[in-house]
């Protein structure tokens, strides 16, 4: 699997600003986060990463998605004790959890929003991000 040129570029940098170098298996978690994005967990990542490469372990996933969220570049989302879930959408947004099929979806926010939400603090106080999640299920069609 084949991290697209700007998306190398990108981890290359931030990998730098956090005194870290890029390593292949750093480069093929990403590009399978980026591959479908559907907020696969660690064990998920692991399962996609090692067909294309048989010889990385779920360690190194492990690894690998801690220095990505640590640098920045993917977000890791978790609901109610469960396992962590991994986004790499950095805009804005919030996150859907299904609890009926354990899927996380990303919900566009109206613009603004999290602006508005960030002026409900404590006078004195500054949010360096906010995380918006819904929790549910699908919605049952009403019969009459």
């Amino acid at each position: 699997m084949e991290l697209p040129e700007k998306a190398k570029q990108r981890l290359h940098k931030a990998l730098e600003v956090n005194g870290l170098r890029s390593t292949r298996q750093r480069e093929h978690v990403l590009a399978v986060l980026l591959a479908q994005r559907d907020h696969p967990t660690a064990e998920e990542v692991y399962e996609r990463a090692k067909s294309s490469m048989a010889s990385i372990s779920l360690a190194t996933v492990y690894n690998c998605l801690e220095t990505l969220v640590g640098c920045g570049l993917v977000r890791a989302v978790n609901f109610e004790r469960g396992s962590n879930h991994y986004c790499p959408n950095l805009a804005e947004h919030a996150h859907f959890h299904c609890k009926d099929t354990g899927r996380v979806y990303d919900i566009d926010l109206p613009e603004g929003l999290l602006d508005s939400v960030k002026k409900v603090l404590p006078e004195g106080f500054q949010a360096e991000g906010v995380e918006v999640a819904f929790q549910g299920h699908r919605a049952k069609e009403i019969l009459s």
